[in-house]
């Protein structure tokens, strides 16, 4: 996001910080971002839908077709709702830009919320998560020695990308020209798998043996990839060898990522193990309050208390009312009540991935594991290994999203109910047979639901 929207207080301001996110997310070349993104004018929000004018029909059609969804994505992480865009041709709006409406000024009592950098500064510390806090900062200091590797788990949710991403920005303050390298495992994953295929394996392993501090978020992630864990476990022992500092962040301890090998476990074990649990009630009041400060957004103390009775488990959550409370209020002057937060946890609690997503999700994460395309497993193809994998992919959907199975069947070329039936039977019958082959399933499964 741009650093100098600090506080947006119009609509244009809302305009740009999508725009800026769009550029950043999406690789949007600075041509394509002068010709059809800057020019665009910020007409009104009426109810769920911003509406946004060009001045040309031509342009209204080019952005429907190669932007619309993006820019849609982007208004949602903006103001934290999900949002509609509609463009629209209008001269005018060109010349009367001044004369838009603006969204709630700060000093009406709402903001809108930012991608807020994670410093150690904004983190609520409570005996939940006190050890990986003291950890994780003793590691920003380069006091490392003693928890190296800082091993920090935990459910999805409760802080542990915020510590790592607070880590980065103090070691970067404080060691300027630090090289620091902070991935989630699955985009190590996906970067290894690409050197291969281009066969520039040498560039990849430059760029992570040089590194003075490797962060990896999710390192479950590459449990049962066995090319990965084999370049990770030559990458980690030449880190650590070198005192190198090493961060990792699981789902789980290390000794319960079955599908992982043995040396690797050992080594994920060998530092300081670090959990952090769902925060208690006093924790909770005081992160909700902490939001509230930032979004400079005042929530009754009764709304406070009844969101944090309510979400027990999950930080993430927590902080998704209080930007949900502080957009419906800034949007549709709706106040925070405890009437109107019961709607919204309601829907921050079920907002899932659409089923379609969470298919090609499954189908994708399959298809590395087997290393194979996904289109092959979607093909009548019947190789051995393309029909295990698809046996997989079919057994984990089913298990995720409950799809009826000839729903399922027509996920895979139109395949039938007895053919679905066959391969969840068959899965669940090696899975009895093989305990390596359950806990792949069993990590697939989880992985998929962690990241729903």
């Amino acid at each position: 996001m741009n650093p100098q929207a600090n506080q947006l207080t119009s609509l244009s301001d809302i305009l740009r910080c999508v725009v800026d996110n769009c550029v950043k997310e999406y690789d949007i070349s600075g041509s394509a971002r002068e010709l059809w993104l800057d020019p665009l004018v910020p007409v009104k929000i009426e109810g769920n839908t911003f509406v946004i004018a060009t001045n040309i029909e031509f342009k209204k059609e080019t952005l429907k077709s190669l932007y619309l969804p993006y820019i849609e994505e982007q208004l949602k992480e903006v103001l934290g709702v999900p949002m509609k865009a509609e463009i629209i041709v209008d001269d005018g709006a060109f010349y009367d830009n001044n004369a838009r409406p603006s969204v709630p000024t700060p000093e009406q009592g709402a903001v809108i919320d930012k991608k807020i950098t994670y410093t150690f500064d904004n983190f609520i510390v409570g005996p939940c998560n006190n050890l990986a806090f003291a950890a994780a900062k003793a590691v920003s200091k380069k006091q490392h020695e003693k928890y190296n590797p800082l091993f920090i788990y935990g459910d999805s949710g409760l802080g542990k990308t915020h510590l790592l991403s607070a880590i980065q920005f103090e070691m970067q303050k404080n060691f300027p020209g630090i090289n620091i390298i902070y991935t989630p495992a699955e985009t190590f994953t996906n970067e290894f798998l690409h050197s291969i295929s281009t066969n520039d394996v040498e560039s990849f392993d430059d760029k992570y043996r040089s590194t003075d501090a490797l962060l990896i978020d999710d390192i479950q992630f590459i449990a049962g990839k066995e090319q990965t864990e084999e370049k990770f476990f030559h990458i980690f022992n030449e880190l650590y060898n070198q005192n190198k500092v090493i961060v990792l962040t699981s789902d789980r301890p290390a000794k319960e990522i079955k599908s992982i090998s043995d040396r690797l476990r050992t080594r994920f074990s060998s530092g300081l193990i670090a959990d952090v649990k769902p925060p208690e009630f006093e924790t909770r009041l005081a992160i909700i309050q902490r939001k509230a400060e930032l979004l400079n957004f005042v929530i009754p103390e009764d709304v406070i208390d009844y969101i944090a009775t309510k979400l027990k488990s999950n930080i993430r959550q927590i902080e998704g009312v209080v930007t949900k409370l502080n957009a419906l209020y800034m949007v549709s002057q709706v106040k925070p009540t405890i009437a109107v937060a019961q709607n919204v946890i309601k829907d921050i609690v079920s907002d899932h991935q659409p089923i379609p997503v969470t298919v090609d999700k499954i189908v994708n994460e399959v298809s590395k594991i087997y290393n194979i395309e996904p289109e092959e497993m979607r093909s009548q193809r019947r190789t051995a290994n393309i029909s295990q994998a698809r046996k997989v992919a079919i057994y984990v959907i089913q298990d995720v999203t409950g799809l009826p199975y000839e729903s399922i069947g027509q996920e895979f070329n139109g395949r039938d109910h007895s053919t679905v039936v066959y391969a969840i039977k068959s899965v669940k019958e090696e899975m009895e047979r093989d305990s390596g082959f359950r806990s792949i399933v069993e990590d697939i499964i989880k992985n998929i639901k962690t990241n729903q």
